[in-house]
């Protein structure tokens, strides 16, 4: 039986990838911050789901994961956990900033490099990044997006590194997908109704990019249009779209 982790377990995408992983056979380590609320949600899922209690913008919470990461055969790793904000970057908490770095890139970078260490030396394993569409587009919530864009390329860069070791990495890039995220930023959800994805929809088209060998998953042909364009655009253009999108965000 296959381990997999899943930070940010207990709901959108990461619920739905522990779901996913659980239903395919796979016993299922499941992270977040609250214990009772992961309790709950290995109960739905059956005796294959475990909890992992840890606080991932902590250093004593990465090290809980990664010391699991490295005593467990590993065989897919899900960094799904991550942090929005609602202010502005010089107005925002440095504090606040800090805990969105710690979850949005170094968490995904220190269990990543333990999670990758230990299945090169197997010879198999995989690893999905959620990073997010935008990563591509600069000037949508300044500390957001650059962890994203981080997020990406770091995954881009470890996937041709273990690309013959029988390990893939991959950068899962959804747009607007319907979760908690924007109310726990404490944000409204910006855009029409027809851009927003269901984590169902974005987590079928992950595993299927994976198994296709795919190092970046852009779920929905709306989104795959979008980042093609981007790449066309010229990046003073891409930086004037990434602040009228922040104004939407209200």
């Amino acid at each position: 039986m296959v381990t997999a982790f899943v930070t940010g377990a207990t709901s959108g995408i990461g619920a739905c990838f522990a779901s996913r992983l659980a239903a395919e056979g796979h016993e299922v380590v499941l992270i977040a911050r609250d214990a009772a609320r992961l309790k709950a949600f290995a109960a739905e899922l059956g005796p294959s789901a475990r909890v992992l209690p840890a606080d991932l913008a902590t250093a004593e919470g990465r090290a809980v994961v990664e010391e699991e990461l490295a005593s467990a055969p590993v065989g897919i790793l899900v960094n799904s956990a991550g942090i929005g904000l609602a202010d502005r970057f010089h107005e925002a908490p440095l504090d606040l900033v800090q805990r969105q770095l710690d979850v949005n890139v170094t968490a995904v970078l220190r269990l990543t490099r333990v999670a990758v260490a230990g299945m090169v030396a197997r010879g198999e394993g995989a690893v999905i990044n959620v990073s997010s569409v935008a990563g591509f587009l600069s000037g949508y919530e300044a500390t957001y997006s650059a962890g994203k864009n981080w997020v990406t390329s770091f995954s881009e860069g470890v996937a041709a590194e273990v690309r013959g070791d029988g390990v893939r990495v991959m950068a899962l890039c959804p747009g607007f997908t319907r979760t908690e995220f924007h109310a726990r930023a404490g944000v409204r959800r910006p855009g029409p109704g027809f851009l927003w994805l269901s984590p169902e929809r974005v987590v079928d088209a992950a595993l299927a990019d994976l198994r296709r060998g795919k190092v970046v998953s852009v779920p929905g042909l709306r989104y795959k249009a979008f980042v093609l364009a981007l790449d066309l655009l010229p990046r003073a253009a891409v930086r004037a779209l990434g602040r009228r999108l922040t104004r939407t965000r209200g």
